[in-house]
Order: C-alpha cells, then structure tokens, then sequence
C-alpha cells in the first residue's frame, strides 16, 4: 500500500556490522523520504542493533521493507508501521484506577490507541465502562480455568486488536493462553520486579520494611511476573506507612507506570529480546 505522508515508523532489529546507520539512511534519501527521528542502539555483548525511525514521505511500504531486507544482514526483524493508532482490549476485575485513567485518555484521544472493549471477571467496573460507551463483558469467571479462558478467547476473538491489557486483571493466565498472543499482554504489577513478586507485594514490602515501593509493567510470559519489563517507577516509604497507606501510594504509581509504558508500545519504542527489553525513548 501507499503509505501517506508523515505516516511511517521504521522499526529493525539486526545482527550489528559496522555502516548500518549510513546504508539505512542512504537507501531512506534514494526514496525521497526525510527523516524526523532516528533512534538507535547497539547491545555489544549480543552483538544486536536496534533502530526506531521515524520518516514523512509517499512510498509502497511493501516495496521498502523488501529492499531494506536485501541490504540488512541476514534474518533481520522490519516493520514498516502506518503511524495509527493501536487497537486494544482491556481485562480488569475489581480495581478500578488503572482502568479509569485508560477510559480517560482514550475519551480526550491522548492513549495513542483506541480501546475496542473491556472484558472483567466481575461486573464491578461495567458502569464505568458504560458511561464512557465502552462495551464492557463479563467472562463467566467460574472454578473451570479452562472453560473460563475459552471464554475470554471467544470474546477477543470478537474484535480487532493489537494488544491485551491487563489492567489490574487478579487472575494468573494459564501458558495456553498466554502463548495465543505472544508478546501482546501488557500487565502491570504492584510491584518493583523481581522484589515481591506473586501476591500480596504491599504486605511482603511493609513487612520488609522496605524504604522504596514502586510497580512494573512488562510484557507477560508463561513465568509469573517474570516477562520481559517495559517500564518502571519507584517511590519513598517509611515506618510510618501502614500497609493501607502503601496500598494507596501504590495504586497511584501503577497509573503512572501503565500509562508510560503503553506510550512506549504503542509508540513502537519498544525491541523485545531474550528475556529483556531495549527502549528508544
């Protein structure tokens, strides 16, 4: 397709050689295409180049991505990406914070994406979702996983998207499910991974009597709370914070980390490898 103008974002991940910046620029300027950013990165140690750029001009992205292919070492990962905004589904249950500030910045158009749907494990935050006239399911969230995770499937299955959001979704998914949408669930836990990690991280904190709290969002793996991290934040904590108060400073940073790292993504700043991330901010 012909992409229109200011409307592409060049995405590759490369084995490292030396004069890459210089072939990708020449063969952007043989297209007549001005670069307004350009990123990159180079992991010495994995020997891994990573690039993010951003380009106004007409071209065939199909045609582009071709002769990239044909000038960049073997086995290259690119992506010629529209700039559009992503589609996305949300799963919550019971907390509603997370989800409020997704609803809002998806009503004033600032998210960067457009939320298709809202799918909760109870019927706590329908309203909310309803007044925001964002079609909200209920998953039959019942003692058989499996029925339960068929559920959840038939209704994504439902609509467009690009990625999952668990939006202080207190369910562990199973690696069947998780494996039908690879490096396409974003989770955001309560939190500074890998301290903590399971259930109850504010207790396991203030029983520490840690002198820092703060959340994670990353990408989710069949390992609990171990999937690749996209982004994170931290805050000051002291003896005389009681759980309750950490639990309430904590719901405020996980709005905060949330919303940051799904700017990241859908801003295509972020190059998964192993099991890590590379960011160009």
């Amino acid at each position: 397709m012909t992409v229109p103008i200011n409307a592409m974002i060049i995405v590759i991940q490369c084995t490292d050689r030396v004069g890459l910046v210089a072939t990708i620029s020449s063969l952007l300027a043989k297209h007549q295409l001005n670069i307004i950013s350009m990123h990159e990165h180079v992991d010495n140690d994995a020997r891994l180049f990573f690039m993010r750029v951003d380009v106004e001009g007409t071209i065939d992205a199909f045609t582009l991505k071709n002769e990239l292919g044909k000038v960049l070492p073997d086995g290259a990962s690119i992506k010629t990406n529209p700039v559009a905004l992503k589609k996305i589904i949300v799963l919550v249950t019971k907390e509603y914070h997370c989800l409020a500030d997704i609803l809002v910045r998806n009503y004033f158009g600032t998210l960067g994406a457009q939320v298709q749907c809202v799918i909760g494990n109870h019927n706590t935050l329908q309203d909310i979702c309803k007044r925001f006239d964002i079609p909200f399911h209920l998953a039959e969230a019942g003692s058989d996983k499996n029925a339960f995770e068929q559920d959840v499937k038939s209704l994504i299955a439902q609509y467009d998207f690009d990625y999952l959001v668990l939006a202080k979704f207190m369910r562990i998914l199973s690696p069947g499910f998780v494996g039908s949408f690879p490096m396409q669930i974003i989770n955001i836990h309560h939190s500074f991974l890998p301290a903590f990690a399971g259930a109850n991280p504010y207790r396991q904190a203030h029983e520490r009597g840690v002198k820092l709290i703060g959340a994670t969002a990353h990408y989710v793996t069949n390992e609990l709370d171990e999937g690749p991290i996209i982004a994170q934040q931290i805050i000051p904590a002291n003896h005389s914070l009681t759980v309750k108060d950490m639990v309430k400073a904590g719901k405020e940073i996980e709005t905060a980390v949330l919303a940051k790292a799904l700017k990241l993504v859908f801003d295509d700043r972020v190059f998964v490898y192993k099991n890590k991330t590379v960011v160009l901010e």
